[in-house]
């Protein structure tokens, strides 16, 4: 992406950063819980000249204003939309990236006039089981007191992120999620985590109103949301197309750029 304009809008959750660039049809980019637009550089590098790219920071996440308080889905669709407002954008296809990828289908469903086509990555359709609310209440918890994503709440989260092969094989990709854990504002995203984890809706009887083409991707090392999950979400959107990526876990985007950019190329700029 050439040209990189980086501005805050004003949204239902505050004012969100985005970084835009290029020309032609609309993508927004989403990205997952403690990542930033920044997560997407390899989509933005590869679809920033032909087409007008938009790298949000999600709520209470890097450049965006901090959170102070838990939301709903419906008003993470709300803030695309005034996203997509802010830059006179009428239409847009969407590329999400775990919350990423469950909002754009809250955003599909409830926005149709809005969307074209959507890549729903590494995300899930259903509420937190018991365990994974416990996980993540004690991991805000750990957080709490250590003032940040710090020593073994690290490993634990990389682990969460990332599969073996990525650790194996791509080192500056850990790299690069160590360093943005280090920079998460603790206070702010941990009101989205609470929000996306424990507080999580059961999408399946929404996402059964999306008519815009839907391609649901699972990464086969993703630890956080398992294969059968998050093609449990395809199941429940009529006509969705699957994905399932070898030697990607939960942020296949990040982890195999080359992939993802092939996915997206042929299910959204070729169809």
């Amino acid at each position: 992406m050439r040209a990189v304009d980086s501005r805050t809008i004003a949204t239902r959750l505050g004012r969100i950063r985005v970084q835009t660039g290029g020309v032609g049809a609309a993508i927004v980019f989403w990205p997952s819980l403690l990542m930033t637009g920044d997560m997407w550089a390899g989509q933005a590098a590869e679809f920033g000249t032909g087409n007008r790219i938009v790298l949000v920071d999600p709520p209470g996440h890097g450049g965006s204003e901090k959170l102070s308080s838990t939301f709903s889905f419906d008003d993470c669709a709300q803030c695309v939309v005034d996203v997509l407002d802010g830059l006179g954008i009428e239409r847009a296809h969407f590329v999400g990236n775990s919350w990423g990828g469950m909002i754009g289908g809250t955003f599909a469903a409830r926005y149709p006039d809005r969307i074209g086509r959507a890549v729903l990555m590494n995300c899930t359709a259903s509420p937190a089981g018991r365990r994974q609310r416990l996980e993540y209440g004690l991991l805000l918890r750990t957080a709490a007191l250590l003032g940040g994503i710090r020593g073994p709440l690290t490993r634990e989260v990389l682990k969460a992120f990332l599969g073996p092969t990525t650790f194996r094989d791509r080192p500056e990709v850990v790299s690069f999620v160590r360093a943005a854990l280090r920079r998460v504002d603790i206070r702010s995203s941990a009101w989205a985590v609470t929000s996306v984890v424990p507080r999580r809706p059961d999408q399946r009887a929404l996402l059964g109103a999306v008519r815009t083409p839907v391609l649901v991707v699972a990464g086969a090392e993703d630890a956080t949301f398992p294969v059968p999950e998050t093609l449990e979400m395809a199941a429940a959107i009529p006509g969705a197309a699957t994905a399932v990526l070898d030697g990607v876990a939960h942020l296949a985007a990040l982890e195999n750029p080359h992939l993802v950019n092939a996915l997206i190329k042929d299910f959204v700029l070729d169809a």
